[in-house]
């Protein structure tokens, strides 16, 4: 039977954007290594495939008056991280989001290399480019890099990586001590890359990673977005409010990684969904009417006015209807345009989509018991919607927990998902192959590194 797929959303102390405010959540977080291995530990009991932990490299502002209010403005730099939590986690695979927008294919393939040594295999790359004009200004820029230049520096910043991660052979490293010969230079590659972009003499100072290649994950939805993650990605991210959209992207993208000569079942769709699990129905929606009521309405707006691409919504009725002049937009385009569809379909007032994108940001919520949230869940994974979820959990650590022990069993007892670890990698447990390398297959294509 076709098994589903689940990775656990890190978003700082819950995905719910007042869940470090619920009493029943941890006054720890943010900066607290002890509480990232708590949650390791339990996404870890539960056998799920990865934790996942989101990035941007700016200060997302907000507008009005509490402009200081949200949790989203705290982000540890997740490659540090999942470093640390290689160390005490065994299983469960560890995916950090990078921009290929500010940094460099040589330094990020030499981090990710080294992540999947010290973890045996489990490293993942969540591949961003960057969407806001924040992130560009703390790296001497005005604005961002506009959507089409986003992408045609990031394909050749993938390309360029995964090279560099083939630079060396599997057998390239010895180690023979009968013989001196710490390695065999005949099996060490440089790549001589002198792109548009990018300048890069290779070869790696890393040994090829356990994995071949790190997994590579990947979220854009946009037309561009789809064809890169189609060309790249093993794992799509991917967040939408109701089936119909989901199994519309399912269907489009799975077409396009055909098109390329990718087999489409390896390449995994998982949708953003929060669930919020509790005895009964109605105790699961006193507690979302209680999280919902800590959101100050404030910042759900300002909140709003980011996902249309940085618009200020203050000046407008919030029980009237989103604007109809709203500017477009380099940054984020899918999502603006998710956003407004959601609006104009479902006829919403500014507060009423302001309320939602609070609580569920763009993704689905599942609010009800055990059983209720793992039916919400087959009904997608067999419904052509996805191939398995991102599990954004309202609060940390506890709403992750009721998932694990409340949810999972019930997943695994109908027989959609694992009940123990298939492999030691990521890759293992994601059903995906190794990727062969590019030196090995193009062998003309190296160039000679300099051995000393």
């Amino acid at each position: 039977m076709r098994q589903m797929n689940l990775f656990a959303f890190l978003w700082n102390t819950g995905a719910h954007v007042a869940g470090w405010r619920y009493p029943a959540s941890t006054d720890e977080g943010q900066h607290s290594l002890e509480f990232f291995q708590q949650v390791a530990a339990i996404a870890e009991r539960g056998k799920l495939d990865a934790i996942f932990f989101a990035d941007s490299v700016g200060f997302h502002r907000t507008r009005g008056k509490q402009a200081f209010a949200c949790v989203d403005h705290v982000k540890m730099a997740p490659l540090p991280l999942i470093s640390a939590l290689a160390a005490t986690t065994k299983n469960i695979g560890l995916v950090a989001t990078a921009s290929t927008s500010f940094n460099h294919p040589y330094a990020l393939a030499r981090e990710f290399a080294s992540i999947d040594h010290l973890s045996h295999g489990r490293a993942g790359w969540n591949i961003v480019t960057s969407t806001g004009d924040n992130e560009a200004h703390n790296f001497g820029l005005d604005q961002n890099y506009g959507h089409a230049d986003r992408y045609a520096r990031a394909t050749e910043f993938v390309e360029v990586v995964c090279k560099l991660w083939d630079s060396w052979e599997d057998e390239a490293l010895l180690m023979d001590k009968a013989s001196g010969r710490y390695s065999n230079p005949d099996r060490i590659h440089g790549l001589d890359h002198a792109g548009t972009f990018y300048k890069v003499k290779g070869p790696l100072n890393v040994a090829r990673p356990p994995q071949g290649h790190p997994v590579l994950v990947q979220a854009g939805s946009s037309g561009t977005g789809q064809a890169f993650a189609a060309r790249f990605a093993e794992a799509i991210f991917t967040s939408h409010p109701g089936i119909e959209t989901a199994r519309t992207f399912y269907a489009d993208v799975k077409r396009q990684v055909m098109a390329v000569g990718r087999d489409p079942a390896k390449v995994k769709v998982l949708a953003s969904v929060q669930p919020l699990v509790a005895e009964t129905e109605a105790e699961a929606r006193r507690i979302a009417g209680e999280l919902n009521a800590l959101v100050h309405p404030d910042l759900g707006i300002s909140m709003l006015g980011g996902f249309l691409g940085g618009i200020d919504l203050s000046k407008e009725d919030p029980n009237g209807p989103l604007p109809d002049n709203i500017p477009e937009t380099e940054n984020a385009r899918s999502t603006r345009e998710r956003v407004m569809d959601w609006a104009k379909k479902e006829n919403l007032t500014i507060r009423q989509i302001a309320d939602r994108i609070a609580a569920e940001r763009t993704s689905r919520s599942l609010i009800g018991t055990p059983e209720q949230v793992a039916d919400g869940l087959i009904d997608w994974f067999n419904g052509g919607a996805c191939d398995g979820f991102i599990i954004g959990a309202p609060w940390l650590p506890g709403g992750l927990e009721r998932f694990v022990d409340g949810v999972v069993p019930i997943l695994q007892k109908r027989g959609v998902f694992r009940t123990e670890y298939e492999g030691t990698t990521l890759r293992e447990n994601l059903g995906l192959e190794r990727p062969a390398n590019h030196f090995v297959m193009h062998p003309e294509d190296h160039a000679e590194p300099e051995i000393w």
